[in-house]
This record gives C-alpha cells, sequence and structure tokens, in this order.
C-alpha cells in the first residue's frame, strides 16, 4: 500500500517538475523519500528487498537536494515563477494545498492585500487563512497585516466579527492590524521569507456548497472558481 503512494507521489513529482511546478514537485519527492526511509527502518533483514529501498531512497534523496538547489538558484537569479491555473470546479485546492508549503517557522510576519474581506463569509475564509498562518509557523507568527476596502456592502457587523477575530489573536499573542483603502484592487500574500503569492480572485475563490454536503469544512473537497495563480519570490519581482 505504501509503495503504491510512494509511487503515485513520484509520478505526480514529474508532472508538476514538467510544468515547472518545483515546489509542489519538491514536496511530492519528500513526502515519498519519507515512506522509502520508512520501509528500509522496519526491513530488519538483508537481501534483495533492503538494497532496492537503500537505492530508492540514495536516488530520491539526490533528486530531492537538487531540486532544492535548482529553486534556490532561480530565486537568487531572480527567475523564480510558478503559475497555477484553477479550472471551474476543480477540487484540490485548499489554502493549504495551494501555498501552505511556504509558510515555515521563520515566518513572523505575513501581509495580505484582498479588497474582498467584507461579507460573513470572505470573513470566514480570512480565519480560515489566519489559522494556517498560526499552524503552519509552528505558532512564531507575530504580525498579520490586512488590507482591505469598506463601502456600504461592509455592515458594521461585518466589522465587528473583524475586531472579534483580532481581539482572539491577540490573546494568541498574533497581532492583527486591518487597513482600509477605496483605492487598492490587486490580490497579493507577501510573507517574511520572500515569498508572494498572487491569486487572480483573493480568498474568494470557493464556491458556495449546501451545508452537510461534502467540501463544506474540508477546503480541499470544494470546487472552485476558475483563477489563475502566480508564486514568485520577491527576488524575482523585477523580472515579472
Amino acid at each position: 500500500m505504501e509503495e503504491n503512494l510512494a509511487t503515485k507521489l513520484l509520478q505526480r513529482a514529474v508532472d508538476l517538475e514538467h510544468n515547472n511546478r518545483l515546489t509542489e514537485a519538491l514536496v511530492c519527492y519528500q513526502e515519498s523519500l519519507e515512506i522509502y526511509i520508512n520501509q528500509l527502518k522496519l526491513c530488519n533483514e538483508e537481501g534483495a528487498k533492503k538494497v532496492a529501498l537503500r537505492k530508492c531512497v540514495s536516488s530520491y534523496m539526490d533528486k530531492a537536494e537538487k531540486l532544492k538547489s535548482l529553486i534556490e538558484a532561480k530565486k537568487e537569479a531572480g527567475k523564480y515563477h510558478e503559475q497555477i491555473f484553477i479550472k471551474d470546479n476543480s477540487i484540490g485546492y485548499s489554502y493549504e494545498s495551494l501555498f501552505g508549503r511556504f509558510i515555515d517557522e521563520t515566518v513572523t510576519w505575513v501581509n495580505i492585500q484582498d479588497p474582498y474581506i467584507r461579507s460573513d463569509y470572505q470573513i470566514f475564509n480570512f480565519l480560515r487563512f489566519c489559522e494556517l498562518v498560526y499552524k503552519k509557523s509552528n505558532h512564531n507568527i507575530k504580525t498579520i497585516t490586512l488590507n482591505t476596502s469598506r463601502n456600504e456592502e461592509m455592515s458594521s457587523n461585518h466589522q465587528n466579527n473583524l475586531l472579534k477575530l483580532k481581539s482572539n489573536l491577540e490573546s494568541s499573542n498574533v497581532e492583527l492590524v486591518i487597513t482600509f483603502s477605496d483605492k487598492i484592487h490587486d490580490r497579493e500574500i507577501s510573507l517574511e521569507n520572500g515569498w508572494i503569492i498572487k491569486i487572480g480572485r483573493g480568498l474568494d475563490y470557493f464556491k458556495s456548497i449546501a451545508k452537510f454536503h461534502i467540501g463544506y469544512c474540508d477546503y480541499d473537497l470544494r470546487p472552485c472558481f476558475e483563477t489563475t495563480v502566480n508564486i514568485f519570490n520577491k527576488k524575482s519581482v523585477k523580472n515579472l
């Protein structure tokens, strides 16, 4: 069973690498490598199987290191750019699946610019984003800055909900800084470690579904609207 999973992960890694989605490919290589390492630890007897497992571990460890070096080289050269096209009604694009791999323990601040954090469901989306940052940073996140817009669509109740979130984050030692502007249009997430994620629809790319339906809670199972995601490192901004 685990060998089949490792094989699928490796095939996906090859496909992703072919489509220049290198950071996703790296994650797949690392996950398959972990499976082979665990199998090697459980293989007590010397023999053909253990030799084959050692070969797999060595091969994919080398592959992962080379891919990691390639990503770093592209970042340093200002040439790193990933583009992900999300098709209408496709699934598998929760915030964690889409950009969770870029958030780690080094991230103590994140800036998000999204003009449409107004209605309750959009605030819930933003809450999910905050939860992801808090979890993936291993609780090291200190400041989340939200720059959004405010107009007649945003009731005082919605603003109060944002303030409730702000107060709750403070109890976890996270400062939520909220600014409003009626001139912003672009959607962008900027992380302290240099990664920048631009989503055409911002955080609001999930379709509405009925309660008690699959995908209501797990956003990897929630159908999406069509949108394009561009991911790059700040060293690459000049070349985009």
